[in-house]
């Protein structure tokens, strides 16, 4: 059974198109990640899954609820965890869990004990009656995740959680979303960290201007690249007089550039250095650090796109 099915997903803001009809098969069970650079179209695509936003096309079935025919009972089914912190910072964390529950028709006794469930699964039970405004970032945004969770939802989306958070919080964050998942929890998670997707993930959508380019496994993602090999090249001076004979060199099929550092995908990287020296040297720069890496999800967007993920 999917969790969500999309068929032909649009929105449009005046005449420009956001998300360009797009087609997503998440499985009931699965961690799936949306994963894209900042403007790619994943938060519009969440806001009209979780009824924010009405499509301008196509519609979405969240667990057998169309969110155009049954909006509600699609909207009873999931739990949203927003790129922005929906809390209260003048009340506690207790209280704002209390309150957001009471707005899923929780009460009495089950909202009592499913409020302090959320704080050990949170792991802020001895922060329970500080005031949120006082919390850090990554702390508040545990409460985010916590108030999602209390009316136990099939389905949990989350935009952009780690965003902005410490080090210590993000961890605590993705081994959350690990755990619901065992618990057989569907979890649709955005994000721009390529790194997040890989270790969450069971499938992996790569979306780019309003589209999806690419979908699988990390594996099968991958796999796209074939045997190809990314070079991160640093020079002393400004590429750009460099770049369209770096494109034209034989074995390297895309090539990235900003300031003075160079990312190329290539067949060959043995036969290829050479050669970047030597063009580098005939254009009176210099090659001051090069770094050959494994494949990885970067290397696919640049692959598909010509360009890095965090552009």
């Amino acid at each position: 059974m999917n969790a969500i099915e999309t068929f032909q997903l649009k929105k449009n803001f005046g005449a420009r198109a956001a998300v360009q009809g797009i087609d997503l098969r998440v499985p009931a069970g699965e961690i799936f990640s949306l994963l894209g650079p900042n403007g790619a179209g994943k938060s519009t695509t969440i806001a009209m899954l979780s009824g924010l936003l009405a499509p301008s096309g196509g519609d979405a079935v969240i667990f057998g609820h169309s969110i155009i025919r049954q909006t509600q009972q699609a909207k009873a089914v999931l739990g949203i965890v927003p790129q922005e912190i929906a809390l209260y910072p003048d009340l506690s964390a207790r209280e704002n869990l209390r309150f957001w529950g009471q707005m899923y028709g929780l009460g009495g006794k089950t909202l009592q004990t499913r409020v302090d469930e959320i704080l050990d699964l949170i792991d802020l039970r001895d922060r329970q009656n500080d005031l949120v405004g006082k919390f850090s970032g990554g702390m508040q945004r545990r409460v985010n995740i916590g108030a999602a969770l209390l009316h136990r939802p099939q389905l949990l989306i989350m935009d952009e959680p780690t965003v902005g958070i410490d080090p210590q919080s993000r961890r605590h964050i993705l081994d959350s979303v690990k755990a619901l998942n065992q618990q057989g929890m569907t979890v649709l998670y955005t994000t721009h960290y390529m790194e997040e997707a890989a270790e969450l993930s069971d499938q992996i959508a790569i979306m780019d201007q309003g589209q999806i380019i690419a979908s699988g496994s990390h594996t099968q993602l991958i796999h796209l690249v074939g045997g190809q090999t990314r070079v991160e090249i640093s020079l002393n001076g400004c590429v750009d007089g460099l770049l369209s004979a770096w494109q034209a060199m034989p074995g390297v099929s895309a090539v990235n550039a900003k300031d003075n550092q160079v990312s190329l995908l290539t067949e060959n990287a043995n036969t290829l250095l050479p050669l970047l020296f030597e063009s580098t040297a005939g254009n009176g720069l210099h090659i001051t650090a090069v770094e050959i890496c494994e494949p990885n999800l970067e290397m696919v967007f640049l692959h598909l796109t010509g360009r890095a993920l965090r552009d």
